[in-house]
């Protein structure tokens, strides 16, 4: 008589276990997201920076000097322009808890202008009503500041500690570069590894240039648009909408609401409290859909529903610079997707959409493969 056997258990699936990986993954890159931001701008940085690093090291200039040079430049010209938008951003915050109660009467002067005065008035509002809705929007105001001043010491700090390892990251580069290559015993695959990092820090690179550039025309014809049509500190909104146009999607949106908002508290008549939102919003049209598909080139477009997708994670993860670098985490992982054999599919999805060269009728016709 021969001895029992055990039951046979069945293996969990592979996919399983790195579904939960990636799972874990997300929550680990939520809850370091003060160490792991810094790192993260820090390294796309490099991507844009370092190629004028290199030249100057060709041209005799040491790498710490060179990399001091060229972190001195951008940082002064941020500065720079940053000066300039104090005394309006200034003016706007002050004058914040009264436009919100401006808002809402001339939300009501605008449904009366579109809409007519079907309905009764509402009743005037008594003074005690003001006085209540006065202690209201100063304890709601106090309640703000302390949120911006928390958010903006987290910012000074993550800034520092960006600025700080973009300068080590400049001066080592090519010496991190290289000692990845030594460490890779395979030759094919140190090949792979280093076009891969070369095609990453080329791509990202020159999306953030022409986004850059782009954004700053952008940023220029909305100031200039809204200062003819009468809205005070248009360089003050031209500056938002070139730094908020970097967050694909929300930014726009934000701004044509925060336009809007702006049109409604300075205007009396609807056409001109409209204007200020309709005209940012031609203009990021004739932006995204003429302008920069032409400058951006066919190599750099990517599919929109996976552009959307990224925005949505990286947002969620890390908040608004979580926002502003999901196009260029997703260059990097389209690079990556080129390189590994089994995600290659992915990369097709990351692609940009293109029509199918045939109907699906003859590839569903096709005998599978064996």
């Amino acid at each position: 008589m021969g001895t029992p056997t055990a039951p046979r258990t069945r293996g969990v699936p592979r996919w399983v276990g790195l579904a939960l990986l990636v799972v874990a993954t997300v929550f680990l890159l939520r809850a370091a997201k003060l160490v792991l931001l810094p790192v993260t701008l820090a390294v796309l940085l490099t991507f844009v920076l370092a190629p004028a690093v290199r030249r100057l090291r060709d041209l005799g200039l040491p790498a710490p000097a060179g990399a001091g040079l060229v972190l001195v430049s951008l940082v002064a010209a941020l500065l720079l322009f940053g000066s300039t938008l104090v005394t309006p951003a200034a003016t706007w915050w002050e004058r914040a808890p009264a436009n919100l109660q401006q808002l809402m009467e001339a939300l009501e002067r605008l449904r009366a202008a579109l809409f007519g005065n079907g309905q009764p008035a509402a009743p005037a509002a008594s003074p005690l009503d003001d006085a209540q809705l006065q202690e209201q929007l100063r304890h709601e105001g106090m309640a703000l500041t302390r949120v911006v001043l928390g958010q903006f010491w987290y910012f000074v700090v993550c800034a520092a500690a960006t600025v700080i390892l973009l300068f080590f990251l400049l001066c080592t580069e090519y010496h991190l570069v290289w000692r990845t290559m030594l460490a890779i015993g395979r030759p094919r695959v140190r090949a792979l590894v280093l076009s891969g990092i070369r095609e990453a820090q080329r791509d990202i690179g020159r999306f953030l240039t022409t986004m850059t550039l782009l954004n700053i025309g952008l940023g220029i014809g909305t100031g200039l648009v809204l200062h003819a049509i009468g809205l005070p500190n248009p360089i003050l909104w031209g500056t938002l909408a070139a730094l908020l146009n970097f967050v694909f999607y929300i930014g726009p949106v934000l701004m044509a609401v925060l336009l809007l908002m702006a049109g409604i508290t300075t205007f009396d008549h609807a056409g001109l409290m409209l204007a200020p939102a309709l005209a940012y919003l031609a203009l990021n049209a004739l932006e995204s859909n003429l302008v920069g598909p032409w400058l951006m080139g066919r190599r750099l477009r990517l599919n929109p529903v996976f552009v959307f997708l990224s925005v949505l994670l990286w947002g969620w993860i890390w908040g608004m610079a979580g926002a502003l670098i999901a196009v260029p985490m997703l260059l990097a992982l389209r690079t990556v997707c080129r390189r590994v054999p089994r995600l290659r599919v992915l990369c097709g999805f990351i692609n940009e959409v293109e029509t199918p060269p045939q109907p699906f009728g003859p590839l569903l016709a096709r005998r599978p493969p064996r």
